[in-house]
Formats: structure tokens, sequence, C-alpha cells
């Protein structure tokens, strides 16, 4: 149990920081800024608590709009995309049910898989995200410009931090 909740602040630490020193600073394509703090709220275990679960995606949301000086914006995506996600979970459950310490991960649950869940909450994050930047201006044709890019470029990055999850 220690081990894991060491394992789970090293994620989150290393998730930050590479999303606050690094990814914050660097622009795709003139605006797109990739989101990967949010494998953290999507990696955590799946019996964990809602409570819980809102409380880690707040924080976690809350530490980036600190560092992005984003007013709360990334707080309120993550709190969404945490209540969305044990529905996605009963919908996307096995045969079999998921194991009472299980994550989901691409090693458990295969790639196909956690692509559809990845993406699913990418999508619900993003759309959040973007619904709330575009909400102070008229332009509301840019939401679904934003959403549909970023959801990609995230979606096809996750391959590639596979190594992370995989640690312990």
């Amino acid at each position: 149990m220690i081990t894991d909740l060491i394992l789970f602040l090293f994620r989150l630490l290393l998730l930050l920081a590479v999303q606050v020193v690094v990814l914050n600073n660097i622009q795709f394509s003139g605006f797109i800024n990739p989101f990967v703090y949010i494998m953290f709220v999507m990696m955590l275990p799946v019996r964990l608590p809602k409570t819980f679960l809102l409380l880690i995606a707040f924080g976690t949301g809350l530490l980036v709009d600190i560092f992005s000086n984003t007013m709360g914006m990334h707080a309120v995506a993550c709190l969404v995309m945490a209540y969305a996600r044990p529905s996605l979970l009963r919908i996307l459950a096995p045969r079999d049910g998921y194991e009472a310490e299980s994550s989901p991960s691409v090693k458990e649950l295969g790639f196909t898989w956690f692509l559809i869940y990845a993406s699913s909450l990418t999508f619900i994050h993003h759309f959040v995200l973007f619904y709330i930047e575009v909400f102070v201006s008229p332009s509301s044709l840019l939401l679904f410009e934003n959403n549909f890019e970023f959801n990609c470029y995230s979606s096809c990055n996750y391959d590639k931090s596979i190594p992370i999850w995989q640690i312990g």
C-alpha cells in the first residue's frame, strides 16, 4: 500500500514536471499544447472510491492551473473527466470484470481497449477545457477545431509514454 502511494506520487510529480516545465513552453503548429498530466487521473486504480477520485483530479488540475495561470480551467476539466471515468469503465468493462487492484493500462487490458478508454477521456477533458476557454469569446467553431486537433495529437502520443506506467 505504501509503495503504491509512493509510486502514484512519483507519477504525479513526474507528469506535472513534464507538463509545467516542458510542454507548457512548447507549442506545435503555433497553438497545440499537449496535456500529458491527464494520464495520471486515467491511470488511477479502478476501485478507487469516487470521492477520492474527484479530489485527486481536482488537486491535479488545480496544480496545473497554478503553474499555467489558467484560473481553474484545468481543475474543472479534470473534475468532469474524473466524474465520467467510472461510467466509462463500466461501459468498457471486460467480461470477467476488473481485478481488485488493477489500474487501466495497455499491459493489463490491451492496446485497443486502452486506446478507446484514453481517447474517450481525453475527448471529454479537452471538450470541457476548450468550452471554458471559448466561453468568453464569440468563436464557438474554434471549440470543435481545437478539441479535434488536441484529441488526435494527445491520443497519438499515449503509446510513446507507456513505459512510464509500467514502473513498479
